[in-house]
Formats: structure tokens, sequence, C-alpha cells
């Protein structure tokens, strides 16, 4: 967001795509970052906005419609395709892209953030704009007394509480959606639920964001985020640290898992995860001839583990199978000595004598 006389500008980086919801909350932090609230916006034509536009009358989402009339600022939404009307805006995207973003490290958005705030104090609101060779902070100063003045006001959906069931899912109107590992929390758990546009956003009893999911168009659909099945209260270090302690080598395991995590940090996690799956469904000796054999190999992969140990199992199997493997007479339960016994085997000659003797 931009002031458009003063270009004083506010940033806000988000993980997942903007809702109404967001989008309000986002209107609100650029309130108290400028102090005060104008009596006009203007915005592009974007659905978190405008459910519908029919030949120039446009239809807002119910949910910015209730936040528009709390807050009473007039609305201008740009005409299609024409980048005139909100150049201002569109420079300072762009702005942000080669100035701030180029070449910048990627943590978490939380440090961005921050990183985006220092950055306009520095920079963006404190060098003279190119265009009005002004300094955007200075303007600002004049005229913030100007601007209505902001007073925060509670910003929550409207939301109604579900049941969550033991596979941390719930049922909303016909179709199931995942929430993340450990929402479960025993009988009675419930979680509140809002519909924002095409997303439903769920969070705790206490508020809490848990997930926001897309809408299913169908019906008895399994809607389900692969994040949600992730374990992401332990840390990396002590998941390495846990695992460890499985193997009858911990030393020998460590360095293995530290190998992995250096051949595979983005997916670190899963691999950890599948590791200890593994570990879980085999013997410990064969486990540990799994570690020797993958160390020897150099090879750093859960997957691969995971193979190589289910190939040795299954010839630990095969091998007791041909061990034991002998007929059984079925009355008593013991082998007779006659499954022992071999045959007597005749000689070839013997049969070619009587041949001779018949003709």
């Amino acid at each position: 967001m931009v002031l458009s006389r003063s270009r004083y500008k506010y940033v806000l980086f988000s993980e997942t795509p903007f809702t109404s919801f967001s989008a309000i909350e986002a209107h609100e932090k650029a309130f108290a970052f400028f102090w005060g609230i104008t009596k006009e916006i203007v915005y592009d034509q974007d659905k978190v906005f405008l459910s519908d536009e029919n030949k120039g009358d446009l239809l807002l989402t119910s949910t910015f419609k209730d936040y528009c009339r709390e807050r009473k600022f007039r609305l201008y939404f740009c005409r299609k395709a024409d980048p005139e009307s909100k150049g201002k805006v569109e420079n300072v995207v762009k702005y942000v892209k080669q100035n701030f973003l180029y070449n910048r490290p990627f943590t978490d958005v939380a440090l961005l953030n921050s990183e985006s705030l220092a950055w306009l104090g520095r920079t963006a609101n404190a060098m003279v704009h190119a265009g009005t060779q002004k300094i955007p902070y200075d303007e600002w100063c004049t005229e913030r007394g100007s601007l209505v003045p902001f007073i925060a006001i509670p910003i929550r959906p409207s939301s109604i509480l579900y049941t969550v069931r033991k596979d941390n899912t719930i049922s909303w109107k016909g179709n199931f959606y995942t929430l993340p590992t450990g929402t479960y929390k025993g009988r009675g758990t419930q979680v509140n639920v809002s519909k924002d546009n095409d997303f439903i956003v769920i969070s705790d009893q206490a508020a809490k964001h848990l997930c926001t999911q897309t809408i299913s168009t169908g019906k008895g659909n399994l809607v389900s985020n692969t994040d949600h099945k992730r374990e992401k209260s332990a840390d990396i270090t002590q998941m390495i640290t846990d695992i460890s302690c499985m193997f009858s080598n911990p030393e020998l395991a460590t360095f293995y898992m530290q190998s992995i995590r250096l051949e595979k940090p983005r997916y670190v996690r899963d691999q950890l995860i599948l590791l200890k799956q593994t570990i879980e469904n085999a013997d410990t000796q064969t486990i540990d001839n799994t570690l020797q054999y993958c160390l020897q190999m150099k090879v750093y992969s859960a997957n691969d583990f995971k193979s190589v140990a289910a190939g040795l199992l299954q010839k630990k199997s095969w091998e007791k199978s041909t061990r034991l493997t002998s007929q059984i007479n079925p009355l008593n339960g013991q082998s007779p000595s006659a499954a022992f016994c071999q045959p007597m085997q005749s000689a070839i000659a013997d049969y070619e004598l009587l041949m001779q003797n018949e003709n």
C-alpha cells in the first residue's frame, strides 16, 4: 500500500495466497503503520475484494463489504487492463522486487516482514523519490494530520465450531478436510471454521490459525495437505538424537543422518520420519546390517535405506523357511523317518540286459 501524495509505503508478505480475511488484516497493519486511514482507497479488481462485476456494477465479497461498512472509506476500483490508473502501486511492486527482494535469502515469512520494515525505514521511505524529488517520510509527517485517526478494531470472521475426528480431519458440507498433525487431542476436540470466498479458514478455540483449505466443489471428497502430516514439533537436531538411540551404535547412526541432512537439506524432516518408520518395522540386527551397508556404499537416502532393509528381511525370511521346510505327519506333527530315506537307484545297464534277454 502506498500513500498517493507522499509515496509513503507499506509492505507485507504472506506465505499463502491472500484471502478476504487476510487482506483485511493487512489493511489494519497498514493503517497502524500510517498512523491513520485515508478517505479513499484505489484498488485493482481482485477476487479477494470483488465477487463479481456486472457491466460496471461491482459486487463486493461479503467479508470485505462488512469491513468497508465498519471503516467507512470510499472505494475506487480500476478498470481492467488500465495500468495508468494503478501505476503508483505497480511501481512500488516493481521497486520491492528489484530493490528489496533481489538476491535476498529467505528463511521464513516473519523474518522477511521484519526485514522489510527495516528496509522501508532506511531506504524506501527515507530516500528521495525519483518522481516527486521529495523524501516520502518528510511528506508523510506533513500529511498524517489529514488522515482519519486509526483506532484498532477486532477483525475476526464469523465461525462455527466443528468436531475434530481421530484422523485429524473435519467434515464440512459433505467433504473432509485435513488438519495439522496433533490437532486432535482426544474426544471433544473442536475447531473454529469460517468461509472466506473459495477457502475455509480453520483455527483453534484460542483463535490461533491452524490452516486454510480450498473448498471442494464436489461431495464426499478428502481435501488434504501433505504438510499436515509432518511432525513439526521436534527440532531436526533433536529428531536425529532421538532416532540415533534406536540403533545399537548411536554414533554411527548420527553420522549417517547428518550425511542425509547435508545431502537433502530441504527434505531432511521427511527423510528422518521415513527412517524412523523403517526402524520401527524391522529387528535390530537387520537395521544395524542396513546401516553398515549404507555407510560402506555411501547411500545417504532414507528411501534406499528402507529398500536395503526390506531386501535383508526378505533374504532372512527365505533362509528361515528353507531350513524349516520338511515333511510333517499331519496326525502327530512329527517328521516320519521314512521321509528322510533315499530311494534305491538301478543302473541303466540292468535295464539294457533285460531288454536283450527279451529279444
